[in-house]
């Protein structure tokens, strides 16, 4: 069974890059609404062994003791790579683990369970990228240290490579739901005109606005 890690920093400072558009509280606020529909559509994962997020935010724990999830502040601090690093070492004994961020709200639990259905067995690395390819908007890998893992802004042909160097061919999964985070103003319209998002809460939140 897989495991789900879902590193979060402390929201109230997230999503910098979108002050030219947004004001402190809605950035907040646009945080969090992305964060609980990501956790939903994996709370409605069937195949999934368990939800970790690790954080030391309030909003986060408390959704995550709501929802049954487990919560780990190791690594919180550490960026999203280190966060990622501690949930894997504390779940090193499972058969393998999903990481996704919490700005992918249009993804959905049938597109988590696409994802785990392409999944090979162990060793094996499986990848959604995000809408530009540079992105890695969700990695699973079997086991749990399989493959190093560094995120950023250009950490998905990296990745590949990295599981090649591990002995493992990658299975790369497209999903469009996955594959559109929010970081930047210019991700706003980008996310207005998918068609998956057109579903989701930050969608509605976002058009009240007048965003995108």
């Amino acid at each position: 069974m897989i495991w789900a890690v879902v590193p979060v920093k402390e929201l109230a400072g997230a999503k910098q890059r979108l002050i030219p558009a947004l004001a402190p509280q809605r950035r907040l606020e646009l945080a969090q609404l992305m964060l609980s529909e990501v956790l939903e559509a994996l709370a409605a994962t069937r195949g999934l062994a368990g939800v970790l997020l690790v954080t030391l935010d309030p909003f986060a724990t408390a959704f995550a003791r709501q929802n049954g999830f487990r919560v780990t502040t190791s690594g919180a601090r550490d960026g999203h790579t280190g966060a990622v690093n501690a949930g894997r070492t504390l779940l090193a004994a499972e058969v393998g683990i999903l990481t996704m961020p919490g700005d992918i709200p249009a993804v959905t639990s049938a597109e988590i369970e696409a994802l785990l259905a392409a999944h090979k067995p162990a060793p094996s690395f499986t990848i959604a990228p995000a809408h530009d390819k540079q992105g890695s908007n969700a990695v699973l890998l079997s086991p749990p240290h399989q493959v190093p893992l560094r995120f950023g802004e250009n950490s998905y042909y990296p990745h590949l490579e990295a599981a090649r160097a591990a002995g493992v061919e990658p299975t790369i999964v497209p999903l469009p739901g996955i594959a559109m985070d929010i970081d930047n103003p210019a991700d706003l319209a980008l996310f207005m005109a998918c068609p998956e998002a057109r579903t989701t809460r930050t969608f509605a939140w976002l058009r009240e606005r007048g965003l995108g």
